[in-house]
């Protein structure tokens, strides 16, 4: 499936399409109605911009992706950084449920890439969601995923998972957003045209003029930005109701949203609706995760969208407060919507009957610079884990680390059971990326649904991930049962 850019004469004018910005399927996102809002106040920073939408047509979305190293608007800065499409903050992928994304990657850059869709239960085989793809400089790939109808709705992300290279391909700006319409089918009908923002978390260290790429440090400091911008200015009415999609899809750090005097309402968490809207003042987000919330204006003024401090352990890092946009409540009241309770169904997997259990243990070497899943690194050649398709098997992830890590798996998502013994609430309790307390303990469980072949668990910390603490899991088909014992089961 890889092949030289020469002759892909189709595929370049599509890319060149979406480059300039005019390619069918291309819109500018969704935003608040202008107007009577007037200018943002002086003082204050830009109008947040939604990125770009490449939406599907037809069941069908067509799309490019040129991976160059450009000089580009980052926050407030020009500099160098590793670019989809010529830009930070890259189009957003919008599709439904049944849809299939073609899309090429070409590699203009001289190290290995690929493109992983973070979260999509699709297939982990050529030529869909297969990680272990390289493409090569100067090279593409047709990327084709089969979305199943069933598909969860809501936020999901894009970028680099290239071996031993994610981090430091994420940091320089290799991600974007994905979105799977339509949550708004779970709305009330007054909430039909609800405005609605991606809220799409970037950081970025600087090095001379280029982000920095070698050497990251989770710790040091860094640039936050929200779509690209920094310190944007998000409109809503007194009253009004938008929909926020709060995206983590930077390669290591942590935020812990605030929104003074607004409580944020989860819908959807890593792409998953929930059964039970339920509503919090903050919201820790770790690398890669997403949540889709609804927020409400309050009394005209003006404050800010804040990261609180949080610290990830004596052997981890602590990451300071910083403003990522300030929220302007102005313009017409609107009434206040009465927010849904009840959801979305889903599946509840606490009385499953349980195939096999799994214990992934997280170690690290004193140094920090090496990370063990069960005392081993990463090896793409071995296989860690077999469980078999259409069975639901119990993992247990251990922290035996001074810092907190996060536990990521591809191709199917899971029930969060429990954190340090305490039982996960079943109204939302699906992720596909949680957050391992250090010195602590998860329990879940995940059904193996529609798709076989050999896919990866691992830290979304990409500085860990990178460093050996990812492990290959293969789903097989299950044997067939023996007729001398018929008590066996696969896995």
């Amino acid at each position: 499936m890889i092949r030289s850019v020469l002759g892909l004469a189709l595929a370049s004018a599509w890319l060149a399409g979406c480059t300039s910005g005019s390619p069918t399927g291309l819109t500018d996102g969704p935003h608040e109605p202008a107007g009577e809002d007037g200018p943002v106040a002086a003082g204050l920073g830009p109008r947040l911009q939604d990125p770009p939408e490449l939406v599907s047509h037809d069941g069908v979305l067509k799309a490019g992706i040129v991976v160059e190293r450009r000089k580009v608007q980052v926050g407030n800065r020009r500099l160098y950084a590793t670019t989809y499409n010529g830009a930070y903050m890259p189009p957003t992928l919008r599709v439904r449920p049944g849809d299939r994304i073609d899309l090429t990657m070409t590699n203009n850059v001289d190290q290995d890439t690929n493109l992983h869709t973070h979260g999509l239960h699709v297939s982990p085989r050529q030529p869909a969601d297969d990680n272990f793809i390289a493409i090569k400089y100067k090279q593409s790939y047709h990327y084709s995923y089969q979305l199943p109808r069933n598909q969860p709705i809501g936020t999901y992300w894009y970028h680099s998972h290239a071996g031993m290279l994610s981090a430091p391909q994420v940091a320089g700006g290799e991600s974007g957003i994905l979105i799977v319409d339509s949550l708004h089918q779970y709305l009330p009908a007054s909430l039909g045209a609800i405005t609605e923002h991606t809220i799409a978390l970037k950081d970025f260290q600087v090095q001379g003029d280029s982000i920095k790429t070698r050497r990251l440090s989770i710790g040091a400091p860094t640039q936050r930005t929200v779509n690209g911008q920094q310190n944007p200015v998000i409109i809503i009415r007194p009253g009004e109701t938008q929909l926020w999609r709060l995206a983590n899809i930077g390669a290591n750090i942590y935020y812990r949203l605030h929104l003074p005097g607004t409580r944020f309402h989860v819908i959807a968490q890593d792409g998953i609706p929930v059964r039970r809207v339920y509503a919090v003042d903050t919201l820790l987000i770790p690398a890669g995760a997403r949540f889709d919330v609804l927020v409400q204006g309050g009394s005209p003024g003006t404050t800010r969208l804040e990261t609180l401090p949080y610290n990830s352990g004596k052997a981890g890092n602590k990451f300071p407060r910083a403003d990522l946009a300030a929220v302007v409540t102005s313009g017409t009241p609107m009434t206040r919507a009465t927010l849904p309770t009840e959801f979305a169904p889903h599946e509840d997997l606490t009385h499953a009957a349980i195939a096999g259990r799994k214990t992934m243990i997280y170690t690290e070497n004193k140094a920090g610079t090496k990370f063990f899943i069960n005392g081993k690194t990463y090896d793409p050649h071995r296989t860690d884990f077999t469980s078999a398709l259409g069975t639901v098997e119990e993992w247990t992830v251990r922290n035996d680390t001074d810092e907190a890590h996060s536990f990521h798996v591809h191709t199917n998502d899971m029930q969060l059971m429990s954190t340090n013994g305490k039982a996960h609430p079943s109204s939302h309790g699906w992720y596909d990326t949680v957050n391992v307390p250090a010195r602590g303990i998860i329990v879940v469980r995940i059904r193996f649904r529609d798709f076989t072949g050999r896919t990866v668990l691992h830290c979304h910390l990409l500085n860990h991930e990178d460093a050996g603490m990812m492990s290959v899991l293969d789903i097989v088909r299950p044997r067939p049962k023996s007729k001398a014992s018929p008590g066996n089961r696969a896995g």
